[in-house]
């Protein structure tokens, strides 16, 4: 099996990542499921921007580890949650590369899974 690419963010695939400096709330079928102050937004490229939650702050009752698996060459290794009965609604990078160290025992919620009120 071929070594997977690891790349580095730059001026042609920026990825920056800053306190988000409100509260994030979170959730799923109409409950709250995450209550934060500590998020952090991450923008990488021309995507929308991203919430990452700490773990610890999302409702550990509802969460089901999913077998999913996905790979990003920017960020690393990405596991997934289902949520309240919601599959994959959330996904982590719990080893992220150290370009996204920061978001290290956070999660980010599927926007099409998810309600995601920032402020």
């Amino acid at each position: 099996m071929s070594e997977r690419p690891v790349l580095q963010p730059g001026p042609q695939h920026p990825i920056t990542i800053t306190p988000t400096g409100l509260r994030v709330t979170v959730r799923v079928n109409g409950a709250v499921v995450a209550d934060t102050e500590n998020a952090l937004t991450l923008q990488e490229a021309s995507y929308p921007a991203v919430q990452y939650l700490p773990l610890a702050d999302v409702d550990a009752a509802v969460l089901t580890r999913s077998d999913t698996a996905t790979y990003c060459p920017y960020k690393g290794e990405a596991s997934y949650y289902d949520v309240a009965g919601v599959p994959d609604a959330i996904w982590t990078y719990e080893d992220p590369y150290p370009a996204v160290a920061a978001i290290a025992g956070r999660v980010a919620f599927y926007p099409d899974k998810a309600d995601i009120v920032v402020g």
